[in-house]
């Protein structure tokens, strides 16, 4: 199967679609009688993008799971990607609650 490859182009992918489904996770949780245009438009238009940050923060976590996961069945490359995906998604949420 495709996910237990060691590639580092498949942990890119996963790497960017695991905060997607957390944030997800996260409007289902927190906003759930909420739309997702709604959801959106409010997480986009709050003030200080707090829960914005604050969602995309705990989305990462399902990057945390991933990366421990590939790292413990020793699937270094793969692991790398998601590493990095995990950086470039913190450098934007610090950026986001340094600067807005």
């Amino acid at each position: 199967m495709i996910i237990f490859k060691d590639n580092l182009k498949l942990g890119l992918v996963l790497g960017l679609i695991a905060p997607l489904g957390g944030l997800l996770l996260f409007k289902w949780y927190k906003f759930g009688i909420f739309t997702f245009k709604e959801f959106f438009q409010f997480i986009f238009l709050e003030p200080g993008f707090k829960t914005l940050s604050a969602g995309l923060s705990i989305s990462l976590l399902l990057n945390a799971l991933l990366f421990t996961l590939y790292i413990n069945s020793r699937k270094d490359n793969t692991a790398k990607g998601i590493f990095i995906t995990t950086a470039v998604y913190g450098l934007i949420i610090l950026l986001i609650k340094t600067f807005a």
